[in-house]
């Protein structure tokens, strides 16, 4: 049972080239029914080099959360993590339907996960520190022939994390920025 009335939010076409997996929609997004139509989604933006018009085109980029609805608060006020069905269910279906995706950003630990097995148990700082090594393996557990990027959640409540790692700026964006170019 959710907390909210069922309200998914993804993007799917199959032109796409970029696909970005994050947690789930948070209270904003809720509402909006538009994908990172928040503070995280700004600075996501940034990160990757685009403009609101490019992220929002979905010939261009896909959204598809590892939850489609926002799971709910926690205690600490902080989304709770992304309901367990809806990537077993759905996943696999929907990223069948994206022939042309070869750029998959994984924001954040849930996304990560998922996506690359291999890495489970391992810290999230351990596998963004390795971004250079992943998105340089190619085809990833899930995909067959898809660059993977890992990334932090954009939320604010890492800043900390941010700004304890300045090669996250310096040298991952700037690469970010790279990739998501390319295949603008």
């Amino acid at each position: 049972m959710l907390p909210h009335e069922p309200r998914p939010v993804l993007r799917v076409s199959s032109t796409a080239r970029i696909a970005v997996c994050g947690q789930a929609p948070g209270t904003r997004v809720h509402a909006s029914g538009v994908p990172f139509t928040d503070p995280s989604g700004v600075r996501l933006r940034g990160w990757m080099g685009v403009t609101d018009a490019e992220f929002y085109d979905d010939s261009r980029v896909a959204v598809i959360p590892m939850g489609f609805c926002f799971p709910g608060l926690g205690a600490n006020g902080g989304d709770l993590p992304p309901r367990k069905e809806c990537a077993p269910l759905w996943h696999r279906r929907l990223f069948g339907l994206l022939p042309n995706l070869d750029l998959l950003l994984l924001v954040g630990s849930y996304a990560q996960r998922w996506h690359l097995p291999e890495r489970r148990g391992q810290p999230l700082s351990d596998v963004v520190g390795d971004w250079r090594m992943i998105s340089r393996d190619g085809p990833t557990a899930t995909h067959a022939q898809v660059c993977a990027f890992p990334l932090p959640h954009p939320s604010w409540r890492n800043n900390a994390w941010l700004k304890a790692r300045p090669w996250f700026e310096a040298e991952l964006l700037a690469d970010l920025r790279k990739k998501v170019r390319a295949r603008m």
